[in-house]
């Protein structure tokens, strides 16, 4: 019972972090869960929390949402997935985490210190980030920071940024979801653990969605290469 109570405030927080910035939600999550549950429990636990995060706020976003940002990284995204899949289930992580971690940590320290303009980089980018994030997604549940990366390179608006990453997740996450199920690595345990969770998760959520709509596109775009940093020093953690 005590568990479970504390999974769900940390989903709280999660849904939180995701409803403000559009990712991050198993940047706080993964790390807070493995000291309750094994990895391989709280992977697929996140990804499931996420998708009633993703769903919430691609509905509060819809207006703009555009297929043709979205598309890109949804193509590369299919064949990333079982990439990951087969990572999460077979391979030693460590040097991956590392060379994220790296990226992650260089490409925000970069921005917040030489503030660049925006390179709104080809669709070809697209695809190759959405394979990535489909990789690190699935093996990690680590919020496609390769996707995030490729949105906060354009000139677009806050909101189009949230909707692009967030309608990009919803669609990522439940195929994930249903590799993970397929796969066996959802279980029975997993989705009790998520029907209490899920609750905390979107209350999180929509608090984090009010408070996103009270800031400007500096801002949002300084709190986004934050967590990046916060990421890639918790992919150095493990």
């Amino acid at each position: 019972m005590i568990s479970l109570l504390l999974a769900g405030c940390i989903f709280l927080i999660a849904g939180f972090i995701q409803g403000l910035t559009g990712f991050g939600s198993a940047l706080v999550a993964i790390p807070l869960l493995s000291f309750v549950f094994d990895i391989k429990t709280a992977v697929p636990l996140c990804m499931l929390n996420g998708l009633v995060i993703t769903t919430y706020m691609a509905f509060t976003l819809r207006h703009h949402l555009d297929t043709q940002k979205i598309l890109p990284l949804l193509t590369g995204a299919i064949p990333g997935i079982l990439a990951g899949v087969y990572l999460l289930k077979n391979s030693n992580e460590s040097f991956l985490r590392y060379a994220i971690g790296s990226l992650l940590i260089g490409y925000s320290l970069y921005n917040l210190l030489a503030r660049p303009k925006p390179l709104n980089p080809g669709r070809i980018w697209g695809y190759i980030a959405g394979f990535l994030t489909g990789a690190i997604g699935a093996a990690f549940s680590a919020g496609g920071p390769p996707a995030i990366i490729y949105t906060t390179m354009t000139s677009w608006s806050k909101d189009e940024i949230k909707a692009t990453l967030t309608g990009f997740f919803v669609v990522n996450g439940y195929i994930t979801a249903t590799m993970h199920a397929l796969t066996g690595i959802s279980t029975k345990t997993t989705l009790h653990i998520f029907s209490v969770t899920f609750l905390f998760v979107l209350a999180g959520t929509i608090l984090g969605v009010q408070v996103s709509t009270k800031i400007n596109r500096k801002t949002y775009l300084q709190i986004i290469y934050w967590f990046l940093i916060g990421m890639g020093i918790l992919m150095f953690w493990g």
